[in-house]
């Protein structure tokens, strides 16, 4: 962890001194500023809706990486390997270490449209080239109540920002697709799932802020895993034009599907030698 280049694994201040550097790519710099100034700023004299979220910033607690590309294949097996990585080290970083994602803009992705197939062409692409099972206990129906993406047999949820909202602004980022995974433990260990009353409450302030911060009620398809009727899917990235967003979930998960065989992508038999105890 903790090299300066583009796709490695970084703890914010590693990440905030790479970001600052005079050769520092503009869009790293630009990602860096935006979501830090947006986590920790306020709007409407109302701070950033998720308390859990700015404070996290506010201490240094998440770990990130930079990716540039949301399709080249070499640059999203290298998400893939961070990702993975992240998750072998998370728990022992901090207790509100998730992993923020900066993409690198393309020209050719700029609608909402193109926005909702780039999250999950990259979502599809980390399931496919995942070198561990789908979790038994997670359907694989994305329209279940108790689905949510999985990755290296954790569940999480990947939320996102990006350039399309004129609205919402606590899921705008002026710069490109921005995906911040969180694993359910994370917020299993701090207390704040449904099922609890710390929970509940957390999500009551953060709905009232979301409703001040962003000057617009909170969206229809917020809600909460494992609670019938709320879906995970159409919360990792909002709709603002439902005639741009998918209908149904873009993302097809199997248990079974044929994983890749290290030999042929040496990158993942080394991935699988280094996380072994």
């Amino acid at each position: 962890m903790n090299e300066p280049g583009e796709g490695a694994l970084q703890d914010q201040a590693t990440m905030a001194a790479r970001a600052e550097a005079d050769d520092a790519p503009a869009w790293l710099a630009d990602h860096w500023r935006t979501f830090r100034d947006g986590l920790l700023g306020e709007r409407n004299d109302t701070p950033f809706p998720c308390h859990f979220g700015s404070e996290s910033v506010r201490a240094g607690d998440p770990l990130y990486t930079a990716v540039p590309s949301m399709t080249d294949r070499d640059a999203l097996l290298g998400l893939r390997d961070t990702l993975y990585e992240y998750l072998q080290i998370y728990e022992d970083h901090s207790d509100r270490a998730s992993l923020v994602t900066f993409f690198r803009p393309s020209p050719d992705v700029r609608t909402e449209a193109d926005y909702h197939e780039a999250l999950w062409h990259v979502l599809q692409f980390l399931h496919v080239h995942d070198p561990a099972p789908w979790p038994d206990d997670i359907p694989t129906d994305p329209d279940d109540s108790e689905w949510e993406f999985s990755f290296g047999g954790v569940p999480m949820f990947p939320t996102c920002r990006a350039p399309f909202y004129d609205q919402r602004t606590s899921r705008y980022c002026p710069v490109g697709l921005e995906i911040t995974f969180q694993p359910r433990a994370l917020f299993e260990n701090l207390g704040v799932t449904a099922d609890t009353d710390a929970g509940q409450h957390a999500r009551d302030v953060i709905q009232d802020r979301l409703e001040s911060y962003d000057g617009v009620c909170p969206h229809a398809d917020l809600g909460d895993w494992g609670v019938e009727g709320d879906l995970e899917w159409p919360q990792y990235l909002f709709s603002q034009d439902e005639s741009q967003a998918p209908d149904d979930c873009p993302m097809t998960v199997t248990r079974d599907h044929p994983r890749i065989d290290p030999k042929f992508d040496p990158r993942l038999a080394t991935l699988l030698e280094t996380s072994r105890p």
